[in-house]
């Protein structure tokens, strides 16, 4: 079963580091457009390109993947992410950015629902579900590393101007994936499954789904705001150069992927609740001193305080996900994981949407301040949610 898992799970790592690296572009291109007269406003709106579509795709996907299948879906999704980025570096007007995103962000949608779908029809047990769930979306961290710091290094290297030919390389991971899942043995649903409708949505916004979800939009919320908006806060208000405020997001990102490692070998030797909420209050404080540290002057200190954040906030997606995933029926996994998708979207496009704003105001300074104040409001969500979810499942966590 062990070797099974490790087999599926090598293509599903992949997936997700080339989507890492797709979707989390968004802060090389917001700083190497910033400086083309296009406004912050203006590319804050290129992630509700990325996210929107994918919000709204997420409601048919599932009756898709229920018809072709998950593997085949995933496939198809980066067949689409392999043509698009071959066409990156050849097209340069602000347009074709919003649809190559747009795109992007529907690929992303069939390739998150069909891995989510394949590991719970893969995995039955609790535990090693958690575990893969963790170790898969760990890669997802790695992506951002890479692309940050690939980008990093040819952004500030003589050959700067060519910085979207990187994005060649990722199209290649893309077609050498597809061949791996062609090779690989996966289990599918049964066939028989019937469609699904809008209405069946409707039975997972219980109480308890519903505080689910709204964490999970939280979460995403969070960790789109230093992914995409870090780079322009350290360029713009730490006074560091591009290059440098890139290795902030590509070290944020190798301390998410630490962070995930770490879970995915520990999640069963902890209380659940205590784990989290360790996990939300230290981020927390650690935001609440380099704001402190920050308005003092104390920017050196500050500047290195973000990377070491991502260690705790990394594990809060996957943990709390691989938990609720865990207990949903196979049949109905599809529909449930396109809410988790439908709900990450809305978070991810809100929370850049509203940092653009933010640094359009001049407000780019407090940038550790209103991340502080969604954590905050993630700790109340988790502990009402926890409370809640021990009451309905007489569990002890």
């Amino acid at each position: 079963m062990q070797l099974k898992n490790r087999s599926i799970s090598l293509p599903l790592k992949i997936s997700f580091l080339v989507f890492s690296m797709v979707l989390n572009c968004m802060g090389i291109v917001i700083l190497q457009l910033a400086g083309d007269d296009v406004s912050y406003s203006n590319l804050g709106l290129l992630e509700a390109f990325k996210d929107l579509p994918i919000a709204f795709i997420s409601l048919f996907a599932a009756n898709f993947i229920t018809r072709f299948g998950s593997k085949p879906s995933l496939i198809f999704s980066l067949i689409i992410v392999g043509i698009c980025c071959s066409l990156f570096p050849f097209l340069n007007v602000f347009w074709f950015f919003k649809l190559w995103f747009a795109v992007i962000g529907v690929s992303f949608s069939l390739a998150k629902i069909s891995i989510y779908g394949i590991l719970r029809n893969n995995i039955t047990n609790e535990t090693a579900l958690a575990k893969t769930m963790s170790s898969v979306e760990a890669s997802f961290m790695i992506g951002v590393f890479v692309v940050n710091m690939g980008f990093g290094w040819l952004i500030s290297s003589e050959y700067s101007e060519h910085w979207k030919f990187g994005f060649l390389l990722i199209s290649l991971l893309s077609f050498v994936n597809v061949f791996i899942l062609f090779r690989t043995e996966i289990a599918e649903n049964p066939a028989s499954m019937q469609p699904t409708s809008l209405l069946s949505f409707t039975r997972f916004f219980s109480k308890t789904h519903f505080l689910f979800f709204i964490i999970i939009f939280t979460i995403v919320f969070i960790e789109q705001n230093f992914n995409s908006w870090l780079p322009s806060f350290y360029k713009n208000h730490l006074k560091v150069n591009s290059f440098f405020a890139l290795q902030a997001s590509a070290f944020l990102a190798l301390f998410s992927f630490i962070g995930r490692l770490v879970t995915s070998h520990i999640i069963q030797r902890f209380s659940l609740f205590r784990y989290f909420m360790f996990c939300v209050g230290t981020m927390l404080m650690m935001l609440l001193v380099s704001y402190v540290l920050f308005l003092n002057d104390y920017n050196n200190v500050s500047l290195f305080i973000y990377p070491f954040i991502g260690l705790f906030l990394a594990p809060l997606y996957p943990v709390i996900s691989s938990r609720m995933i865990s207990n949903i029926d196979k049949n109905d996994i599809n529909i449930f994981t396109s809410l988790i998708v439908i709900f990450s979207s809305l978070g991810s496009s809100f929370g850049s949407m509203m940092m653009s704003y933010i640094f359009e105001l001049k407000y780019g300074n407090h940038y550790a301040f209103f991340i502080s104040l969604a954590v905050i409001l993630l700790f109340v969500l988790s502990f009402v949610y926890f409370k809640s979810y021990v009451s309905k499942n007489e569990n002890n966590y």
